[in-house]
């Protein structure tokens, strides 16, 4: 098991590559070149040089995250093919520069999406991402869009680029002739292309959970169960057809039973990465970000360890949204401070778990 840390790239983060290094523990990163929008191949040089970077700083870099499919292959459109062998072109980019893992989802317009980015924690004082579904109903698709790029503190946010929002009504019409069946089998037909490629040049591709974990303005969403997992993962029998496993984003249900979840992909070997984070259920479709420790929120992140090590996991982990804590601003969900903390504490379960598996 490799521990690692989200980081967006020079210019795009405002935390810096020596203060992840001093991080105990990590070795690398799940790294983002975010400057590219969904449909636009990945340039090999700029791959190449990111990377470099990254090495020379003490780091690894062998997965990256957010290589974002395109809304034409998700919607079945006759440009879908020119997308899709821009994405293969990517991954055959990205394999060169020794790649073994791209973190993608197919959500349809919305990657992520909370109704606050800042919400404060009353019992500490800090704040952390929140979502109430109440709240979302009160809302437009354009009106979440508005707030969320409105208190993004400047960032552009990973599945909030501006290129893929400005033509949200025109997709959204388009959306309201796509159920959950279509959308699949537009899933199977993009799997189908892009796996060989991935075979052959050794990447798995492992995909994101919806978050949250249900449906949202009606769209439909096919990545937030066992058994939606169970029908990806059969579309494509290989394991380059693989999962990135995030707790948070499962865990927002308290349907899904995360240990259990994990077992089951685990004993497969279709766990190619994991997001470990904690959520607090607040209500009916109402939750917030929560610390790493267990007691901190409503996920066992002990158990959750657990099932990783009894199913000999050996990817890549790291740590999830945190709070911003201690007067920190930065990118929503992505301060240092608490990720850190979190990647700690990871760290310190494995250990435990690990020495007191010894025979």
């Amino acid at each position: 098991m490799k521990m690692t840390f989200r980081w967006y790239g020079e210019g795009f983060d405002n935390i810096t590559l020596k203060q992840i290094r001093q991080i105990p523990g990590c070795s690398g990163l799940m790294g983002v070149l975010d400057q590219y929008a969904a449909g636009e191949v990945w340039p090999l040089e700029a791959i190449q040089e990111y990377v470099k970077h990254v090495n020379e700083a003490g780091l690894e870099v062998e997965v990256i995250e957010s290589v974002n499919v395109h809304e034409d292959i998700k919607m079945g459109l006759p440009s879908r093919d020119q997308y899709i062998d821009n994405y293969i072109q990517t991954i055959r980019n990205l394999a060169q520069c020794g790649i073994k893992v791209i973190v993608y989802n197919f959500m349809p317009v919305f990657d992520w999406l909370r109704t606050d980015l800042a919400r404060e924690i009353p019992e500490d004082g800090s704040n952390s991402l929140y979502y109430d579904d109440e709240d979302l109903r009160g809302m437009t698709p354009m009106k979440i869009v508005e707030e969320t790029t409105k208190n993004s503190n400047g960032f552009t946010l990973p599945g909030w680029e501006p290129d893929r929002l400005k033509e949200l009504e025109r997709v959204l019409n388009i959306y309201k002739d796509i159920d959950e069946d279509k959308l699949r089998e537009n899933y199977k037909y993009f799997l189908e292309k892009i796996i060989p490629v991935c075979e052959e040049v050794g990447i798995r591709m492992a995909v994101h959970p919806d978050d949250p974990a249900w449906p949202v303005f009606g769209l439909p969403r096919v990545a937030h169960s066992q058994e939606d997992f169970d029908k990806i993962v059969q579309m494509v029998d290989s394991p380059a057809n693989s999962l990135c496993l995030c707790t948070g984003s499962l865990g927002s249900s308290p349907d899904n039973n995360i240990p259990q979840i994990i077992r089951h992909f685990g004993q497969m070997n279709r766990i190619a990465c994991a997001h470990v984070r904690n959520v607090k259920y607040l209500g009916f479709k109402k939750f917030r970000e929560a610390p790493h420790l267990s007691s901190e929120g409503d996920l066992d992140l002990y158990e959750i360890m657990l099932a990783f090590y009894e199913t000999s996991f050996d990817g890549y982990i790291r740590p999830d949204h945190g709070r911003m804590i201690w007067d920190e601003v930065g990118r929503p969900g992505y301060g240092l401070y608490d990720r850190a903390l979190g990647l700690t504490y990871i760290n310190g379960l494995w250990e435990a778990i690990v020495k007191s598996h010894r025979k």
